[in-house]
């Protein structure tokens, strides 16, 4: 339940305004359930787990839930990778070959370019992901975005990745990719664990949390995995195919369940919304224990130079987020330098340093609680609460 906050205080106003969003959007049937976190100022400003982790079971949403995170990993994961850097063991501009000396991938005239660290971190290695094109080359060679195929090793994916022609030359174009998948390979191979253990070692282990990994910690807390549907949601089932952007995302839910399964970076986390907004939070205040305030900053600012923007105006991208380089032209209320991501599980997240706010959604519906109207609704209900 939200916070009993009295209706004249200005954290009264804010818990109205999401309460009336996460209500309407439950009474649409747009969502199934949800958690949402928001920090301002260092405080925990508003939070509500709110419908059904389980519809069929009548299980209610709790604060503690766990969710598959999907991209939600991405975020920990670079900043695994920021920590080896700052430890002297990661170059950004060091090759991946250094770690991975049989991942070569060729551009379609059959040269081989260098991929580097840094090329990983923004998704400017010219690598792609299969769920942007139906039956492409990816999904033909059967190269798992993260989120299907149980039992997959990470050496038989990297494999297929590597066999599939590059869509530019690294460091020249931005594509959503794999990038993070071949970034945890670059961990496993440093650090000499699984990815799970080094995310463990250096990230979630010096925070405390004990919830966030790529397994499930406790079965009965994990909420059940739905899509959209026409008149409300549908539970996935064993394999489900969901629509997205040009092609469409392969989705396994019991994946997480298999011990086989490749720690996918892009991908493979299962977490709570309280552990997430944690990690978001030592980013915010400036990385300690974690990271440098000057590693911080280098996360935060757009590193593509300018090349994400001509996708969405004034939106660039960072190490392991979108970062907002112009909110007039990104057509929202965010201040400049708020970064941001989601996942395709159903979450979105987002930091404004200027303003002080963090705000964690985890829903466990895909697609709206990534980018649908509750996302906007959510967003716009709490800068106009905070005016």
């Amino acid at each position: 339940m939200s916070l009993p906050l009295g209706a004249e205080t200005p954290a009264g106003t804010l818990a109205r305004a999401i309460d009336d969003v996460i209500d309407h959007t439950l009474a649409q049937n747009r969502l199934v359930g949800t958690v949402v976190l928001v920090s301002h100022k260092g405080t925990i400003a508003y939070r509500r787990a709110a419908g059904l982790a389980d519809r069929e079971t009548g299980h209610a949403m709790t604060e503690d839930a766990i969710f598959r995170l999907a991209s939600v990993t991405k975020p920990i994961v670079a900043v695994a990778a920021m920590r080896l850097y700052e430890q002297g063991r990661i170059g950004l501009d060091d090759h991946v070959t250094k770690w991975l000396p049989d991942f070569r991938p060729q551009l379609a005239d059959g040269s081989e370019p260098v991929i580097r660290i840094r090329d990983l971190l923004t998704h400017m290695s010219g690598l792609s992901y299969g769920f942007l094109e139906e039956n492409g080359p990816y999904v033909r060679a059967g190269v798992s975005d993260g989120l299907a195929e149980p039992g997959l090793s990470l050496d038989e994916n990297l494999a297929r990745l590597a066999a599939q022609k590059l869509v530019f030359a690294p460091g020249t174009n931005w594509r959503y990719s794999l990038s993070m998948d071949v970034l945890g390979g670059v961990i496993e191979k440093e650090t000499g664990v699984q990815l799970g253990e080094a995310i463990d070692t250096l990230v979630t282990g010096p925070l405390g949390l004990r919830d966030t990994a790529f397994n499930v910690v406790d079965r009965e807390r994990l909420a059940a995995a739905y899509a959209d549907g026409k008149t409300k949601p549908r539970r996935m089932e064993a394999e489900t195919f969901v629509t997205a952007l040009t092609g469409s995302v392969k989705f396994a839910p019991d994946r997480i369940f298999d011990l086989n399964s490749y720690h996918s970076g892009g991908a493979g986390m299962a977490g709570t919304a309280q552990d997430v907004l944690a990690i978001l939070e030592t980013v915010r205040k400036g990385g300690s224990p974690l990271l440098s305030r000057q590693t911080v900053d280098l996360m935060t600012r757009d590193q593509t130079g300018g090349l994400r923007q001509s996708l969405d105006p004034g939106i660039g991208f960072g190490f392991g987020w979108a970062v907002i380089t112009d909110p007039v032209a990104a057509q929202a209320p965010w201040s400049k330098g708020t970064y941001r991501w989601g996942g395709v599980y159903g979450h979105n997240w987002f930091v404004d340093p200027v303003r002080e706010l963090t705000v964690v959604a985890l829903t466990n519906t895909a697609m709206e609680g990534m980018w649908g109207r509750f996302t906007v609704e959510l967003r716009d209900a709490i800068y106009g609460a905070l005016r």
